[in-house]
């Protein structure tokens, strides 16, 4: 895939930032605003209370205002990007990006603050002024070495955590990505000779946490654009760089290079020449990370010396030193115990808990990240994807921890158990409504079978599966495929020993499959030779007769392939469950305003009354496992008969039918969207309904109404969606979409699991041995 010119790339940016209305940032309120007397408690007379209270007790700020979660990002403009001294206006649109990856990353809302100060005691005195309100302040986009004499004041005179992220989020990555050369090349931070090129702030800081880190100065070796750092020197040198100042005759790069076993270039493009990364010891690091053109360019490096690990800040190779890996995840553990600084303690546990993270198995979201393969821990993957979700579960505990731990945390966390998962939810958005799911597959793990065992996507969710012990995963698939694919993707699965694998090309059981498939359809035209034929290729009825035999316990398929193509195999080789007419799709919704189930999204076109009855009787059971009350509406034009239509009539039968025959669950109809899902709506309409709440599981009158709703609701408001669900199955059987991810799969898994539970009334047993 070619890049974009960089034309291009400025007229897509443009166009990005005007339309279609200009920024990145908009305000939300979080509270209704909708009436006198919200009014009255948002502004005067109500606000008096709170003010009174925080005046009574300034830690209440915390709990009756955004300010815990709230960060300024500052800048003047001296040091912006790239682009240099370009002042405070035109660093809007960096500040504001800034503000986005801090939302997006780790929820922290930002107020972007542009000044006009150049001198450090005027900086000082504006930012100093707005503690009363923020939680944090960080630091972007100030040149040095002013930089730092702003950093240190400002800490001093504030107590609430302020991080120069140019300089510390650099540092801290940096970190990482060393200690995990070093152990992979088995050297040792003390041992090692370290040169640097550059000596601003993010180089500085780099070396400063290299030596809390157990570095040694007599190792380090700093170069500027004056030459070598040496005693004596007398231009271009400060009190920060003359910490590094070596007593030597050396004056060039290419001097000090020789023997060196890492490289950090914060510097200039082009300064590492070839021959200088021969001259560097065994297994060296080259940290080249000048953006957008690097010290040398990797193929460069990788041909002078093929042993060599390589990072840079480039997005398109291997190993980004990105500060998004790290500073919204130091922040978000800082503010959710209170700190009162960002010290080194916390600077250090976010060096490990980054570490930590490469070398486990990547994630499935950091493929979707990138367009290249991933890959696991090694001298591609020395520091993680700032696109694994995982990063916030990682850091900001061991952030949090490391304040409490240090004494500077106002409001220790007392659970952090509690935390994570909070964090969790956060990451994971389907964590709260799946967690009880997970928790119950975990009790009692079965077998589930995967149809499509060679995909990426199932393998990383099959990784999960085994880490979280929800199943005993089994995977159709050719070995060679699997086996490939595993290691491609860096995964730490194995065959035989963590999932057990058939081999459609040569299994030891074809001849028993074979006959296993003719007598349950061969009097639906499956002659022996069509069974021989599609035994050896249809990995969907490989699964589904694996399920039958009772050598797995549910499955999973649908990865690949239309919907109705896999629905007519289970149907002739599962069946259905006794008194079930025909399958449903019962889709899972998660928003930001609660949990929602629509049926039927892909089987019946036209259900009847009947059949919608029985359709809402099968998706309550499956609700249940959810941990919720199901709360059944049937959703039409007509309000409680406000429309007499065949439609109408329809779902008014079946709301009926459904209270005759089932009248523990909660359910009224026929109603509207907004009937359902207001009380208050449905209150206007019918105040005595049979339904109380907001309903959680919508029966649609038509397969285009419910899949219209379903693709809409999943668009508009950027639902996460979990299945579909197949209802009606004899032996759990669920297939998905195609555009389903690693994470739906997982969620799915955990979702049969129960069911197959249920099911089958299995004892627990360890299948993990």
């Amino acid at each position: 895939m070619s890049s974009p010119s960089s034309e291009e790339l400025s007229r897509a940016a443009l166009a990005y930032h005007r339309l279609p209305k200009p920024g990145k940032l908009e305000i939300q309120a979080t509270k209704p605003l909708a009436n006198q007397r919200d009014l009255a408690l948002a502004y005067s007379p109500g606000v008096a209370a709170p003010c009174m209270a925080i005046a009574a007790d300034p830690n209440e700020a915390a709990s009756l205002t955004s300010r815990a979660n709230l960060v300024a990002v500052v800048s003047n403009g001296t040091a912006v990007l790239g682009l240099g001294n370009i002042g405070p206006l035109a660093s809007k649109p960096v500040m504001e990006g800034k503000a986005v990856l801090f939302k997006k990353f780790a929820g922290i809302d930002v107020f972007d603050i542009e000044i006009a100060a150049d001198t450090i005691e005027r900086v000082v005195e504006t930012v100093s002024a707005l503690e009363p309100t923020f939680g944090g302040i960080n630091l972007e986009d100030i040149k040095g070495p002013e930089c730092f004499e702003i950093e240190a004041q400002l800490k001093e005179r504030m107590k609430i955590p302020v991080f120069h992220d140019d300089q510390h989020g650099t540092a801290i990555i940096v970190g990482a990505a060393i200690k995990n050369a070093l152990l992979l090349n088995g050297k040792k931070l003390p041992d090692v000779k370290i040169v640097c090129s550059g000596a601003g702030a993010a180089a500085i800081a780099c070396l400063n946490l290299l030596v809390s880190l157990g570095a040694k100065r007599e190792n380090i070796w700093v170069c500027d654009i004056d030459g070598v750092v040496h005693e004596g020197r007398n231009t271009l040198m400060d009190r920060w760089k003359a910490v590094y100042a070596q007593k030597t005759d050396a004056r060039t790069l290419g001097d000090v290079i020789g023997g060196a076993d890492i490289f950090l270039g914060v510097s200039a493009p082009n300064v590492l020449k070839p021959e200088m990364v021969k001259a560097m010891a065994d297994k060296p690091l080259v940290l080249a990370l000048a953006n957008p053109t690097p010290e040398i360019m990797p193929d460069e490096a990788r041909k002078a010396r093929p042993d060599a690990m390589i990072c840079t800040g480039r997005s398109d190779f291997p190993n980004q030193v990105n500060n998004v890996l790290c500073f919204p995840f130091i922040f978000r553990g800082a503010l959710d115990c209170g700190a009162t600084a960002i010290n080194e303690a916390m600077k250090h546990a976010a060096v490990d808990a980054i570490a930590q993270l490469a070398q486990d198995p990547p994630s499935d979201a950091v493929h979707a990240g990138f367009e290249s393969e991933t890959q696991g821990f090694g001298p591609g993957s020395l520091i993680p994807s700032p696109f694994d979700p995982r990063l916030i579960l990682r850091i900001a505990p061991a952030v949090a921890k490391a304040a409490m731990e240090s004494g500077v945390a106002s409001r220790p966390i007392a659970n952090f158990d509690e935390y994570t998962a909070n964090l969790e939810r956060f990451a994971f958005r389907s964590g709260l409504v799946m967690k009880p799911v997970f928790a119950k597959a975990k009790t009692q793990p079965v077998r589930v079978i995967y149809a499509e065992g060679e995909d990426e996507r199932v393998l990383r969710a099959v990784q999960v599966v085994l880490e979280e012990k929800l199943a005993r995963p089994i995977l159709v698939g050719r070995p060679s495929v699997v086996e490939a694919r595993i290691k491609r993707f860096g995964l730490s699965i194995k065959a035989g020993q963590d999932f057990d694998l058939i081999n459609p090309e040569d299994d030891p059981r074809y001849r028993s499959y074979v006959q296993s498939y003719i007598d349950v359809a061969g009097r639906r035209g499956v002659t022996p030779d069509v069974a021989r034929t599609v035994v050896r290729t249809n990995a969907t009825v490989i699964a589904a007769l694996a399920v039958i035999r009772g050598e797995a316990d549910a499955m999973i398929c649908g990865i690949e392939g239309r919907f109705m193509s896999h629905l007519r195999h289970v149907r002739e080789i599962i069946g259905f469950l006794p008194g079930v007419s025909d399958f449903a799709a019962l889709s899972l919704m998660i928003t930001s305003k609660g949990a929602h189930f629509i049926a039927d999204t892909q089987v019946r076109p036209n259900p009847s009354a009947e059949e919608l009855a029985e359709i809402a009787a099968l998706a309550s059971n499956h609700v249940q496992r959810f941990a919720m009350k199901p709360k059944i509406a049937f959703v039409s034009h007509s309000d409680f008969g406000s429309y007499d239509t065949d439609s109408s009539r329809k779902m008014r039968r079946a709301a009926a039918l459904l209270r005759e025959k089932h009248p523990e669950i909660e359910s009224d109809g026929e109603m509207q969207g907004d009937t359902a899902l207001s009380e208050a709506a449905r209150k206007m309409v019918l105040p005595h309904s049979k339904l109380e709440g907001a309903a959680n599981v919508l029966i649609m009158p038509t397969l285009d109404a419910a899949n219209v709703a379903y693709q809409m609701i999943k668009t508009l408001a950027d639902a996460l969606p979990v299945g579909p669900i197949l209802i009606g199955p004899a032996r759990p059987a669920h297939i998905l979409t195609q555009g389903v991810t690693a994470r739906g799969i997982l969620n799915m898994t955990a979702v049969a699991a129960v069911e197959a539970q249920e099911r089958a009334g299995r004892s627990q047993a360890n299948l993990f041995g």
